[in-house]
């Protein structure tokens, strides 16, 4: 199976926000030509042609220089598509691996965004790896929201309020992550699981 590319996946994600389209759409609404945008922008004709045709993606500075000529906000290019109910699939090959922070020599956990392009969404889901850890390897993190984990493979313990609590496959709980809390691999090869975080109802 072939991988993409950290720049392929940021490319696809940001053309699947139609950003050209909705770009001439503007323009022709406004009935400004090419020349006449170039010159209220700053950018060239051929720049503003490339961008509309999906040719080159935009800079967010280039993008608010543009929707300050047709007096809207960044939200018209990013808002909700259509008005359509939300969908979305995100394919393994599409996922990038991360570590729990990229200055750790050591991670306690990889994760993978299993819907990072989704938008509106009011939950964030992963697919987390554990590697294999003692004790005192692992530090302890909270964040706001509470969080849901259910163990696909191997044996994980998670240290909530102080104490230890041992899952294996098919186990699952469901905390406050304002706590601090912490998780370390078990098992020979580690664990996998799967983890939901949602923000704090207001």
């Amino acid at each position: 199976m072939v991988r993409e590319s950290g720049a392929e996946t940021i490319q696809r994600v940001l053309s699947s926000y139609e950003l050209g389209r909705k770009l001439r759409q503007l323009r022709l609404r406004k009935k400004i030509a090419l020349v006449d945008l170039g010159k209220h922008t700053g950018l060239s004709p051929s720049m503003l042609s490339q961008l509309e045709n999906g040719k080159m993606v935009p800079t967010l500075p280039t993008l608010a220089r543009i929707a300050m000529v047709f007096d809207v906000g960044l939200e018209h290019f990013f808002g909700d598509k259509h008005g359509q109910k939300l969908f979305s699939v995100v394919t393994a090959k599409e996922r990038m691996r991360f570590p729990e922070r990229a200055d750790t020599p050591n991670p306690s956990y990889f994760f993978e965004c299993l819907a990072f392009s989704t938008q509106g969404k009011g939950l964030q889901a992963y697919l987390a790896e554990f590697p294999r850890r003692g004790p005192g390897e692992v530090s302890e993190h909270f964040h706001e929201g509470s969080e849901f984990l259910m163990v696909l493979e191997g044996s994980l313990t998670i240290r909530f309020q102080g104490e230890d609590y041992d899952l294996r496959t098919g186990d699952s709980l469901h905390m406050d992550s304002s706590e601090p809390h912490s998780y370390r691999g078990t098992g020979k090869a580690g664990a996998k699981a799967i983890v939901i975080t949602v923000p704090p109802r207001i």
